[in-house]
């Protein structure tokens, strides 16, 4: 949990008088209220021992007329002991005994127990047990205001000792709220930390998803063009020696290319503040797309670009979503089309999206080898922004793959 939640929580340590499980205190706080939240019936008891003491001088007098006033007076203080773990047993057996002493006619200042027992009822119990042992209490303060009168008259006694009650229950109803206002800010604050973490993770597993459908393509593409060429290299060696020269630089040269381009890609996971900017450069776009058409015909691969339409400029994430997709389905022609006679790459803008396709009228080997990740790097590229793919045979023979990226008029 963060500091937030934890300053929160300091505050929810209890007072000497709260009712309820106590948890020990931070070490930010005041050293006896560390050593109160760690020994609570320690706490109960000298707050027995404190009513006991301040009724002391009437027990004694009590005492002188009826011996048996000291086990009513402690009847009346040693449940305060138990009074965190049974709130409402506690105060009924105090209520218990104050009628029991209204009735044999003695007056104890240990009844103070009374308002400590009200007010631990008052903190830790529901709204209407509360209410419940207001009027309990009530009722004792008219009949000890009409028998004792301890103010004097009994109207006044019956005022003044219902204002101690309303007290104690004001007093407990106030700490009570303060509390749950205090836990709810404590449960606030966890549920942010939690929300956090996740993001963080969500993010971490977004970002880990697009570099690897970054290197995919950079990769897949790359070492298909270079296999190709060294094929080629390899093939024509013996019989056509400069053919075999020219491949092999292409072979080169695309090697250049895939590692200035893993070079851009690991450069955001550097955090380095010295970084070459030339590691940092934008990723490619459209605007690359020849050097991507002309790989592939260094390859091999009789491939014809045609854009039709009115260029718009694009956020760099789906400029780089639309490269992608057509270096990926020009890789899968080159690994997949057997013998094609002609491949098309189509760019097309529309007056709301993209189309890009690329087909190609060779024999299809989809399907003879382990499945890859092109397709569906490719749906998750165009996912981000609400566009769709569609791959499939093409009509008369071949492989076409086709995507649709929304662009709207505005969104340039």
């Amino acid at each position: 949990m963060g500091q937030a939640a934890q300053r929160v929580r300091d505050d929810l340590v209890p007072d000497p008088l709260h009712a309820g499980p106590v948890p020990a205190g931070p070490p930010s706080l005041p050293r006896w209220r560390r050593w109160a939240a760690r020994h609570p019936r320690v706490v109960d008891g000298l707050v027995a021992c404190a009513v006991q003491l301040i009724g002391l001088p009437a027990t004694v007098h009590a005492a002188g007329q009826l011996p048996w006033a000291w086990l009513i007076d402690v009847a009346l203080v040693l449940p305060l002991v138990w009074r965190r773990r049974h709130p409402r047993a506690v105060f009924g057996l105090l209520a218990a005994v104050a009628l029991v002493q209204w009735a044999v006619g003695l007056r104890f200042a240990a009844d103070a127990a009374l308002l400590v027992a009200r007010y631990t009822v008052a903190v830790g119990q529901s709204r209407r047990v509360a209410v419940a042992a207001v009027a309990v209490m009530e009722v004792g303060v008219v009949l000890a205001g009409i028998r004792f009168a301890p103010a004097g008259d009994a109207l006044a006694s019956v005022i003044f000792l219902s204002g101690l009650v309303a007290a104690a229950f004001f007093i407990g109803t106030t700490v009570q709220t303060r509390r749950a206002y205090l836990g709810e800010l404590v449960d606030r604050a966890a549920r942010a930390e939690r929300e956090r973490d996740q993001q963080a993770r969500l993010a971490v597993t977004s970002e880990r998803t697009r570099l690897a459908r970054e290197l995919h393509d950079i990769v897949a593409h790359s070492l298909t063009v270079v296999v190709t060429l060294a094929e080629a290299a390899s093939a024509a060696g013996a019989t056509d020696p400069p053919a075999a020269r020219e491949a092999m630089g292409q072979v080169a040269t695309t090697g250049r290319a895939a590692l200035a381009e893993m070079r851009r890609l690991l450069g955001v996971l550097r955090t380095d503040d010295d970084e070459d900017p030339a590691d940092l450069a934008p990723a490619p776009g459209l605007d690359n797309l020849d050097g991507v058409v002309a790989a592939a015909r260094a390859a091999g691969l009789p491939v014809r670009l045609t854009v039709g339409g009115r260029p718009r400029p694009l956020t760099a994430a789906m400029d780089a979503t639309a490269y992608r997709i057509v270096q990926e389905s020009l890789t899968n022609v080159l690994k997949h089309a057997v013998e094609p006679s002609a491949v098309e790459v189509l760019v097309r803008w529309g007056k709301e999206s993209l189309v890009l396709q690329v087909s190609d009228d060779g024999r299809s080997a989809v399907g003879t080898g382990e499945p890859g990740h092109g397709l569906s790097g490719m749906r998750e590229r165009l996912a981000l922004f609400g566009g769709e793919l569609s791959a499939g045979p093409a009509a008369p023979g071949g492989w076409r793959v086709r995507a649709e990226l929304p662009v709207a008029e505005e969104q340039a």
